[in-house]
């Protein structure tokens, strides 16, 4: 990941980050991907895993879609909200090539102690690592919280005491639907992207106006996380599909309908972030 988010923070344009909430979306998530010729990653939070089957399925999955369906775009496969430092390691084990460490929730020593621990062994296997300063508020796979803007100062140190690739710093987003207009924190985005030198990572990319995307990548941010899009556009088919038809029994006469939202919920995302 860290390559690919390096020439896009120069060349001002954001990759889209899209979370497995099943493993079926694994196909349509890298079609779209390559019909837009555009890097992609592939994410699960870390508390889906066990329910997709865990790291060593979902590595597979991911890896075996990647070759049968002769995908040439790069592809990274990424744990979104790592819990603790032993379950990046488990997933940097498994195959995975990026991993987030989440210690945003502790002080920033804490935090700081934690990612350097996840940087030093990512190290080892090429693989390369994301953090979180400040809480990125709302509700998404169980997680729930108020947003707490990153502190400058501790965005500063956690870059130049760990060595991570990307900062997930945030500004005012939050995880599921918005209530109302997002207002992200421009200030303190120009602030924090003068200050560190890595691309930055908007989490809770679903709903935010075009132009504050646009804005957010002109101050640095590489990397867009989607996951709500994604669910609505599925849910939304699937309720449709079964609606207008009572006697549907075939899970693939859902499915195939519910894929095809996944994919242009997808596509409609990497055109917006400027990934082709």
């Amino acid at each position: 990941m860290k390559d690919m988010l390096i020439d896009a923070k120069k060349n001002k344009y954001a990759i889209a980050q899209f979370n497995l909430n099943s493993l079926l979306w694994t196909r349509p998530i890298l079609e779209a991907a390559e019909e837009k010729e555009s890097p992609v990653i592939v994410a699960t939070s870390d508390r889906l895993v066990d329910y997709l089957g865990g790291f060593k399925i979902i590595y597979r999955t991911v890896s075996s879609f990647v070759k049968e369906l002769n995908i040439s775009v790069p592809v990274a496969l990424h744990l979104d909200h790592g819990l603790s430092v032993s379950r990046c390691k488990e997933a940097i084990d498994a195959g995975f090539s990026s991993v987030m460490i989440d210690g945003s929730k502790y002080n920033i020593d804490k935090n700081i102690s934690m990612t350097k621990e996840v940087v030093n062994y990512a190290s080892n296997y090429n693989v390369s690592v994301e953090a979180e300063v400040g809480t990125v508020g709302g509700s998404e796979d169980g997680m729930v919280g108020e947003v707490i803007y990153a502190d400058p100062e501790h965005c500063k140190r956690i870059v130049e005491e760990t060595g991570i690739d990307a900062l997930a710093a945030a500004l005012g987003s939050v995880h599921g639907p918005y209530q109302g207009e997002p207002n992200l924190g421009f200030k303190e985005m120009k602030e924090i992207s003068e200050l560190i030198n890595i691309p930055l990572v908007l989490h809770g990319g679903t709903g935010i106006p075009t132009d504050q995307i646009k804005k957010a990548i002109h101050y640095g941010h590489a990397k867009i996380n989607v996951n709500t899009e994604l669910a609505q556009a599925w849910t939304e088919k699937v309720r449709e599909t079964l609606t207008a038809d009572s006697d549907i029994y075939e899970v693939r006469e859902f499915v195939l309908p519910a894929y095809e939202a996944v994919k242009k919920a997808a596509k409609k995302k990497i055109i917006e972030f400027k990934t082709i």
